[in-house]
């Protein structure tokens, strides 16, 4: 029995589903779940992040961690850790960017946080000649100044809608089955706090175990040192209905394969800034300002000194696509959680 029929079944038995059980089921089924099953990234799979762009990000990022690590004492011992790290190449380049960062590597205990078979076994290859320790979740962490990065991760966490009717009342968005097919529908209406400007008509998206994640990570930042870097898509405030499908470097129909694309939704940073306190968040700035603010331009241009012909016109589009306005440079955002009394981490601002 395919996912989609196993999905159709306990809805006639139980009820529909809410989108944030329909993501979870989707994406992480043990059998055909989306990240449980394939390897998604490049060119091969369904979309490309950041770090399988350029090397230059995972640099940059890691030279960012370096300089905080330095700034707060450089403690001898540190949890270096990402969430969903997928191919492993951030950290590939991280770590080799960090070599010029005295001590920082030594001190540096690698865990990645990873719920994907197939992925853990090609980070497992990408660094293989690093210690490295996995985990289920981010709890499972050990206790420790930790120094954290999570791109395009909190984008997948299950996320739960609410749309406003014509009355003012909320209900939930949910997904059921007719003929054979999922669709949408509409819970009864349900109280829920209504932030300003909202219409009826506009839809509301909220997202618990990002703000859990969240929370753990301001717990761990405030009582034992270190920072935590988040970059994603999405804006300070849940805007609209964000859910979407990536199947191909295509966008798709949610509900048409389950299990056969990539769902996310943009993330909601003002919620995660709130549920990390009393650690603080910096204010949310866009990737290409903060990535050119790092130096990207200078290190585009060292690179491409040895480059010609095809490899130096996919340098630069690779430049221009990590940075430009019209491409990840204004949609990819980048928030950083620090101690209250930590310096002010480089090329970002305090929030408030």
């Amino acid at each position: 029995m395919s996912l989609k029929d196993r999905l159709i079944a306990r809805i006639a038995r139980f009820g529909p589903l809410s989108v944030a059980d329909y993501m979870a089921e989707c994406l992480f089924d043990p059998t055909e779940g989306y990240y449980a099953t394939r390897d998604p990234l490049g060119r091969g799979g369904d979309f490309i992040t950041a770090p399988e762009i350029s090397q230059m990000f995972g640099e940059l990022l890691g030279l960012w961690l370096a300089q905080v690590w330095m700034d707060q004492g450089a403690p001898d011992r540190m949890i270096l850790a990402e969430l969903g790290p997928g191919r492993g190449s951030l950290i590939a380049d991280l770590l080799r960017a960090t070599r010029s960062a005295p001590g920082f590597n030594d001190a540096a205990d690698l865990h990645l946080v990873e719920a994907s078979p197939v992925l853990r076994n090609i980070q497992s290859a990408t660094l293989g000649s690093h210690a490295l320790t996995f985990h289920d979740t981010l709890a499972d962490l050990p206790d420790g100044p930790l120094f954290l990065l999570a791109n395009e991760f909190f984008d997948a966490l299950p996320i739960r809608q609410f749309q406003m009717n014509d009355a003012g009342d909320w209900q939930e968005r949910q997904i059921g089955a007719q003929g054979g097919n999922l669709i949408w529908g509409l819970a009864p209406p349900a109280p829920l706090a209504t932030p300003a400007g909202v219409e009826p008509g506009m839809i509301l998206e909220t997202c618990a175990p990002a703000e859990a994640m969240a929370q753990e990570i301001g717990r761990r930042i405030a009582g034992f040192g270190g920072a935590a870097l988040i970059v994603d898509y999405g804006g300070w405030e849940s805007t609209g209905d964000t859910f979407q499908a990536i199947s191909g470097h295509a966008y798709a129909d949610p509900l048409e394969q389950p299990g056969a694309a990539d769902l996310t939704a943009h993330v909601a940073f003002a919620p995660l800034a709130r549920a990390a306190t009393p650690a603080r968040a910096s204010t949310l700035t866009p990737q290409g300002v903060f990535l050119e603010r790092l130096g990207i331009t200078a290190r585009a241009h060292a690179l491409a000194r040895s480059l010609g012909d095809a490899a130096l016109d996919d340098h630069i589009a690779a430049h221009r696509r990590l940075t430009h306005p019209d491409e990840m440079g204004n949609l990819f955002k980048v928030m950083a959680i620090t101690p209250p009394d930590a310096p002010l981490p480089p090329a970002l601002e305090p929030h408030g």
